[in-house]
């Protein structure tokens, strides 16, 4: 009876070991943050499309799956994600037209129930472009951050003016190392209608020590050089009065 009851224990003894390894093995699903999988495919296109330009056979294309949410955060952040809602084009219309030469993403930040991811595609046609989307997702909803999210409501303007006076340095720098008076003369109007605007407010970027905003100055081909880089960086420390205490990045205040 002893040896019955001595096996009995240890038979148990082993199940319940098992069982602790496989729910150590498996993560838990807490949505702070998400299991991004690169994904890689070659856009073959046809023979008639590329005839006149053989390098446009092909296309890569590598793009992010996403995984490790739960299940309602998850459709949304997949929604999100899907093609048409980056640069307005699906897989078939790519490989239907031959503009595209690349299209990848960056994960810029996954932590503290925040995923932020910048897509970029290049391409050419009469001359090479290349584009940007940033998104700046919400975990524990599966939602694209606002401003209205992370800012007081009355000092979101105040926001947009000290972002505006990093512009316009940037403008100043500009011009100022500018020495061919025809490139001179082509970019001064152009850089005299430039201002960060409250539309501007929506795209910006975070990170575990401040937030990015991006500007796009959107300048023709013929003067991109010319073009202000766009990218206004501010430590949390320094718009401690404007974020609000109870939004997504509030944690980063304490």
């Amino acid at each position: 009876m002893q040896k019955i009851l001595l096996v009995s224990f240890l038979i148990l003894t082993s199940v319940n070991i098992y069982a602790g390894q496989a729910n150590a093995a498996k993560p838990s699903i807490t949505d702070e943050h998400a299991i991004i999988q690169r994904r890689r495919v070659v856009l073959v296109r046809s023979a008639e499309l590329a005839k006149d330009a053989s390098y446009k056979k092909r296309a890569v294309v590598v793009y992010p799956v996403v995984s490790g949410l739960s299940a309602p955060v998850l459709g949304r952040v997949r929604k999100v994600f899907d093609f048409e809602n980056i640069f307005d084009y699906s897989l078939k219309e790519y490989r239907e037209d031959t503009w595209l030469d690349e299209f990848s993403y960056k994960v810029n930040y996954n932590g503290n129930y925040l995923l932020d991811v910048t897509f970029s595609q290049s391409g050419s046609a009469a001359y090479p472009d290349d584009q940007t989307k940033h998104f700046l997702i919400n975990l524990r909803d599966g939602s694209v951050v606002k401003p209205s999210d992370v800012f007081e409501a009355q000092k979101i303007t105040q926001v947009v003016t000290i972002v505006d006076r990093q512009l316009q340095r940037e403008i100043k720098a500009c011009k100022d190392e500018e020495k061919d008076p025809a490139d001179k003369e082509a970019v001064d109007d152009t850089y005299k209608d430039l201002k960060f605007q409250l539309k501007d407010l929506d795209d910006f970027s975070v990170g575990p020590k401040g937030i990015t905003f991006l500007y796009d100055a959107g300048f023709p081909h013929v003067i991109r050089a010319l073009e202000p880089a766009g990218r206004y960086f501010f430590s949390y420390s320094a718009l401690k009065s404007f974020i609000k205490r109870d939004g997504p990045l509030g944690k980063f205040l304490r």
